[in-house]
């Protein structure tokens, strides 16, 4: 199954976002496999890509299974794909939203390349699956965790990253920075942060410090399985996570990829890309809301909307 979202010139320009690891939860997608045939054409389709019954496991738990990184990643990028064909099975033309513009954060830029034709559902699936286990055998390599830091920009977080070692993994909004390394490290950095006037630091509950060149063991076979795709251009521009930058061919993306499983995540500088450009409009897709809490702060004119289970979907016919 190929998606192959084209743009729309009706309405206000908008733009499609997907979300990364974390967002996971038991049962998130049941509705839409149960009362839409199109949604279940695409889980059906996970499953069979990756060989196991994820469907099974997204929708009964256990909890601590599905948090793994190997099923988290394929089971967040299954449920967004899903509320798309579950979109354009249920909305007629006038309320079915049609992007300009696509930005998807660390695994949700893996979604976008789905849901602008570059790859089809099954090959999404298949890279998604083996990104998440070169990530975890990464981790055992290099064990190591992340923490958010609130109230400092980005300028001080790079300075707290080379006084105590750490990387900067994602700059999610002006004053929410998200750092990577060894744990002793963020221990460090999260002190320092504090003592520079931090609001608030997090450690966060991950397998590994993504993002970082801890991630370097995983570059390799990365490489080698992008190498072996055929990749498309993409229907739309996909603003790309490293560079906050459009990407609008196919070998750009395969760069783009490669540098992002070490890189930083500049979802700021990808949403000021997108409202620069006239995007006013931002849809969610897939389960959670934390990338609509970080557009609202770095633009609080933009309007945001949320597409996560069949309700949702239907509310676009009352808009």
């Amino acid at each position: 199954m190929t998606l192959s979202l084209m743009p729309t010139s009706r309405g206000a320009r908008a733009a499609f976002l997907f979300p990364g690891q974390g967002a996971q939860a038991v049962g998130m997608g049941r509705e839409l496999y149960e009362q839409s045939p199109a949604a279940r054409e695409v889980f059906e389709q996970v499953d069979d890509a990756l060989g196991r019954p994820l469907t099974e496991l997204l929708f009964q738990g256990p909890d601590e299974e599905l948090k793994q990184t190997v099923n988290a990643q394929p089971a967040i990028m299954a449920v967004s794909l899903a509320c798309i064909k579950a979109m354009e099975e249920r909305l007629d033309d006038d309320a079915l939203p049609a992007p300009v513009v696509m930005a998807g954060h660390s695994l949700g830029e893996y979604t976008a390349l789905a849901a602008a034709g570059v790859l089809d559902v099954s090959e999404t699936a298949r890279l998604v699956d083996l990104r998440s286990k070169l990530m975890q055998e990464a981790c055992d390599r290099n064990p190591g965790t992340m923490a958010a830091v609130l109230g400092l920009d980005e300028m001080t977080m790079e300075e707290v990253a080379r006084d105590t070692g750490v990387y900067v993994s994602n700059v999610n909004t002006a004053e929410q920075i998200v750092i990577s390394g060894d744990r002793l490290a963020i221990a460090r950095a999260l002190d320092l942060a504090s003592a520079r006037g931090a609001k608030k630091v997090i450690p966060l509950q991950v397998g590994g410090a993504f993002h970082s060149e801890l991630m370097e063991p995983a570059m390799a076979g990365l490489v080698r399985a992008i190498n072996e795709v055929e990749f498309r251009d993409p229907s739309v521009p996909i603003i790309a996570n490293c560079t906050g930058r459009p990407l609008t061919d196919a070998q750009d993306i395969r760069h783009e990829l490669i540098s992002q499983i070490c890189g930083c995540v500049q979802w700021k500088r990808s949403v000021d890309y997108m409202v620069k450009t006239g995007v006013s409009n931002f849809v969610e897709i897939g389960p959670g809301r934390a990338l609509s809490g970080m557009v609202k702060r770095i633009n609080r004119r933009a309007q945001v909307t949320n597409i996560g289970d069949l309700e949702s979907i239907l509310s676009l016919h009352r808009n």
